[in-house]
């Protein structure tokens, strides 16, 4: 579709965007679906962010606000002041979802992890975005996995993640191919991340990746300590939950008509919010320990 875009978010530094108090030993939980349990970012915490980053730019730079409050809408500043009325944003923002989660390897160091449920779903995100894809059409037992011909997390016809090994199996191609699309798309002008990628694509079994998304993110312990007596503070220590660095999420971003009246076609708003260059965003809690850095870009499809 011309008025739709894949945006991706890549995590460069661990990420918690939270979903409340948990009621398991985790006391702050990450976000996560409600079918599948998978973890996402909501689109909602994607435009906000997004918001902020653009409106200091045109801040600095002096430009027009009209456009921010077209693309991300306007809050209403004076009821009784007509002119000042509020308006939806024309910007529309998918929630983020899961395409590949890091895992821990004893060979290659960790490896982009991903399944073949996970790889249908973004294939019908692509194709809406203007994408060419294939479809995953291999399926195999849960103690099975499939890896590029490169493959650096291979050994002897076997994968060992985290304390799980797979038997390695072949396929017609179509792991080479998703790495070879997913590496383009995100590391377009960084051929040495594209190789890292490659190097280090798996698709694992989907119940082994429910699994691993339940059991391989990040679990902190977090203090807060008493200035006087140097000790923890009593009931001040707490569990919190966060997607590892280098996971990898996407969703889709569209243009709905434009609400605030300036007449702002979608073209101006996908040049001006959804750049070919990538973005670096803060998104989510613990900003101040370095928590939530990551890449945010956007891809057009075949068609534009």
């Amino acid at each position: 579709m011309m008025n739709t875009r894949m945006y991706w978010v890549h995590a460069i530094t661990p990420l918690h965007v939270g979903s409340g108090r948990g009621i398991g030993f985790i006391d702050l939980p990450i976000m996560r679906e409600k079918v599948t349990s998978w973890p996402l970012v909501p689109g909602s915490a994607v435009k906000g962010v997004l918001r902020e980053h653009f409106v200091r730019e045109f801040i600095r730079e002096k430009k027009d606000m009209g456009l921010i409050n077209a693309a991300f809408g306007k809050p209403d500043d004076d009821k009784d002041n007509v002119s000042n009325k509020s308006n939806a944003g024309s910007l529309v923002l998918s929630d983020a979802r899961i395409i590949c989660l890091p895992v821990r390897s004893l060979y290659g160091t960790f490896a982009f992890a991903a399944c073949p449920l996970v790889l249908e779903r973004l294939k019908r995100d692509l194709d809406s975005a203007g994408h060419q894809s294939k479809p995953v059409e291999k399926s195999f037992e849960d103690d099975e996995a499939v890896v590029t011909k490169s493959s650096k997390v291979e050994r002897n016809g076997k994968v060992l993640l985290e304390d799980l090994d797979f038997d390695i199996i072949t396929d017609l191609g179509e792991t080479d191919a998703w790495a070879d699309l997913l590496a383009q798309l995100l590391f377009a002008n960084d051929p040495a991340w594209q190789t890292i990628f490659k190097e280090r694509f798996v698709i694992l079994s989907n119940n082994c990746f429910n699994f691993l998304s339940e059991t391989g993110t990040e679990v902190n312990a977090r203090i807060k300590i008493n200035q006087e007596k140097k000790i923890v503070e009593n009931g001040a220590l707490w569990y919190e939950e966060a997607l590892p660095s280098e996971t990898i999420l996407a969703g889709l971003a569209w243009c709905d008509k434009d609400y605030s009246g300036k007449g702002v076609n979608e073209e101006k708003i996908f040049e001006t919010f959804c750049p070919d260059t990538a973005l670096n965003l803060q998104i989510g809690g613990k900003a101040t320990v370095g928590k939530g850095r990551v890449r945010c870009l956007f891809t057009k499809g075949a068609g534009e």
